[in-house]
């Protein structure tokens, strides 16, 4: 059983293309069941923080959050596919995603141990300056999070390129699955919280207003709550550049290659 699993973790994160395209049910489960785990298990170290209720609550709310956001975009991730002439059906996007999110799923697990030293040493609920520790506290998940799953759709181009016709479908098929996904999933997961706990607010599983406010105020809230005005504007502004600068390396480098056949 320990051996299995381990074979399909190093098969889920070092993939063959094909491997992947033709996923039967009974690979298909064990993808499913090893995300599960995973994710529950950093869920659990999210929650932790406010309590180990919460704790709980989260790492069962955390793989109902990916299957959402996976089950919902699955008919555009499809459409999307095709329209953009990736070379994928609606089954191959789906099966290709459900991957990648698997791939998320095990490097979160990864790092659980470090987010739940971070949990046990970040200033408590009940500390003078819980509110400012609760807002670091989201924005530290948060960019672990965005990281981790621009990783995971990343290590996807690998698969996308092998597939379609030209590298610029793959880029772009990429690219609107990367943006379907970011902002379904960071609707769905203001819908299902709390997840990281409020500590003026009971320990709940859900909230009795679950569609009052957005994903995005509270990021920007946390983020005046922590540093300035200037501070916020230097970050965005350095996030862009660094993305346009992304960007124009993977151009030259194109045209280099491009130039060269």
């Amino acid at each position: 059983m320990i051996n299995h699993i381990h074979k399909l973790c190093r098969n889920i994160l070092q993939p063959q293309p094909q491997w992947v395209l033709e996923l039967d049910a009974r690979r298909g489960l064990g993808i499913v069941f090893i995300g599960i785990i995973c994710l529950a298990l950093y869920g659990f170290t999210v929650g932790y923080w406010r309590s180990p209720l919460m704790g709980v609550f989260v790492a069962v709310k955390m793989p109902m959050l990916i299957a959402l956001t996976l089950g919902s975009n699955a008919l555009l991730n499809g459409f999307l596919g095709m329209l953009l002439q990736s070379g994928l059906g609606f089954r191959q996007s789906l099966m290709v995603l459900l991957w990648a999110f698997a791939v998320a799923a095990i490097l979160l697990a990864a790092i659980s141990p470090v987010t739940f030293f971070l949990a046990c040493n970040a200033p408590s609920p009940e500390a003078p300056n819980a509110a400012i520790a609760h807002s670091s506290y989201l924005l530290a998940h948060t960019c672990i999070i965005a990281c981790v799953g621009l990783f995971s759709h990343i290590h996807l181009h690998r698969l996308l390129t092998h597939h379609a016709p030209s590298r610029l479908s793959a880029w772009l098929t990429l690219l609107s699955w990367l943006a379907g996904n970011a902002v379904l999933g960071a609707q769905f997961s203001w819908i299902l919280r709390p997840f990281f706990g409020t500590p003026t607010l009971d320990v709940r599983f859900l909230r009795d207003d679950p569609f009052h406010g957005t994903f995005y105020e509270t990021i920007w809230h946390s983020l005046k709550q922590i540093m300035p005005a200037q501070g916020i504007i230097l970050i965005t502004v350095s996030i862009i550049i660094l993305f346009i600068a992304f960007a124009f390396k993977k151009q030259l480098s194109h045209i280099n290659h491009t130039s060269k056949q």
